[in-house]
């Protein structure tokens, strides 16, 4: 499966949040699109609409195993896609910030 680590994410990178709502709302990368796994299948078409036409599709949950189901998925669907290795878990450890809706610091769940 492909994988990537949370160090060669860059900014403006697609990235795609399957974690569920609850998760969600606690904290979760800034500009991330949230289609919780629960729902992922009836929700497909907002991803098509969303990504990038020719881009990667980077694919989290909070440790790996949930993005890794969507990121088969997508591939099957001949997506460019790819697992985020460690999920929200390495993101917060990573430094790199975890925020709310409304924008105040959040935590991962």
């Amino acid at each position: 499966m492909p994988t990537v680590q949370i160090t060669d994410l860059k900014d403006g990178d697609f990235l795609l949040d399957v974690r569920e709502d609850d998760e969600w709302q606690a904290g979760h990368a800034e500009g991330a699109l949230h289609i919780p796994i629960s729902e992922f299948v009836a929700r497909y078409g907002e991803l098509t609409e969303a990504a990038p036409q020719d881009g990667r599709v980077h694919v989290i949950c909070r440790s790996g195993g949930r993005s890794a189901q969507v990121t088969m998925y997508l591939v099957q669907q001949g997506i460019d896609a790819v697992n985020v290795d460690g999920g929200m878990q390495f993101w917060q450890t990573d430094g790199r910030p975890v925020i709310t809706d409304d924008g105040r610091p959040g935590i991962v769940l």
